[in-house]
């Protein structure tokens, strides 16, 4: 969804006959972060954060939205006490894990010398991935904060029941974050694809997979699935809110009119698995896209708005993903 490239041979079994492996090419959200890191007026101390809701551990193309580059899924920090010590741990974390990235890093030097050239050229791309990771690490020994760091909620574990409060928390951290400028670009995942999450304070006792692929015209799993989708919506909503009600340092203007936030999923319906009408939600200042309205576009790929959103920032970059569905430039909205 957001690499718009193909996925590379694997072993990872889907829907289809036919398994796949990791997508062949960077996430947009990293694609951008790298332009903006490269300069220095723009660069922050993350360039960006990866936020997960019920996120599993387990690391198959289902639960991976993000990518560093082909080959090299990124996964989303679902534990907000995690993403405070991300954010805000100690200088004694960061010490022990400069040491263990020191040693990865010799070690993937090493095994270089071994390997085919093909292969040798993945382990440079996870080892300038390794030292971005060393960098941020030393960045973070001075911290300077314009804004105090969240309080978070004791013990909050990681289950069904507690979507809402981890909903929160991940939201007030990510906002936090742009506060104190850590970073320019976040990303929040909700679950991954094929999902079975059980929303009982909603009274759906059902897992959301499970609905999706029932008849359209089931009055019942119709209603349960609007109660999941307006529970969704009141987390864009109150992302929006926070946003809206920070102000930017020495400004009147809002963190909201600076900011635009994204809204999606990689399919158009869910029971028929479709491409089409994929649903977009823009929200925020607009980075030149008019806002406020109801649009549809016919046979556009995402991989023309990503385009656009790219340029946007500053990164006028020819294409992104498959430079084929990318011909006939951003789209114009």
């Amino acid at each position: 969804m957001l690499t718009r490239n193909e996925q590379f041979p694997g072993n990872f079994q889907g829907g289809s006959d036919k398994p796949a492996g990791w997508a062949k090419g960077i996430s947009i959200d990293q694609e951008i972060k790298g332009f903006l890191q490269a300069n220095e007026a723009t660069s922050t101390r993350f360039g960006t954060l990866e936020f997960g809701v019920r996120v599993p551990h387990k690391a198959d193309p289902w639960t991976r939205m993000v990518y560093a580059g082909p080959n090299q899924p990124l996964a989303p920090i679902a534990d907000p006490y995690r993403m405070f010590e991300k954010m805000y741990g100690n200088v004694k974390d960061r010490e022990n894990l400069l040491s263990v990235l020191n040693m990865v890093q010799q070690d993937v030097q090493s095994s270089g010398l071994r390997v085919s050239e093909q292969d040798r050229h993945l382990l440079e791309a996870h080892g300038k991935y390794i030292g971005q990771m060393e960098r941020e690490l030393v960045n973070q020994n001075k911290p300077t904060y314009l804004a105090a760091p969240v309080e978070l909620p004791k013990n909050i574990g990681d289950s069904d029941e507690n979507m809402p409060t981890l909903s929160k928390m991940q939201i007030d951290l990510l906002v936090n974050g742009f506060e104190n400028d850590l970073n320019r670009i976040s990303t929040l995942q909700y679950t991954q694809s094929v999902g079975q999450s059980r929303m009982k304070w909603l009274d759906v006792s059902e897992g959301h997979h499970t609905l999706s692929h029932d008849p359209d015209g089931k009055k019942e799993t119709q209603d349960k699935l609007r109660r999941i989708n307006t529970w969704y919506c009141e987390q864009l909503a109150y992302l929006c809110k926070k946003l809206e009600a920070t102000k930017e340092p020495g400004s009147n203007e809002s963190m909201l009119d600076n900011t635009l936030v994204v809204w999606t999923n990689e399919l158009g319906h869910g029971n028929s698995h479709t491409l089409n009408n994929l649903p977009m939600v823009l929200v925020g200042g607009g980075f030149g896209f008019e806002m406020g309205r109801f649009t549809k576009v016919k046979n556009v790929s995402t991989s023309r708005l990503w385009l656009a959103i790219s340029h946007a920032m500053g990164h006028r970059i020819d294409s992104f993903g498959l430079a084929e569905l990318c011909k006939e430039g951003p789209v114009k909205l």
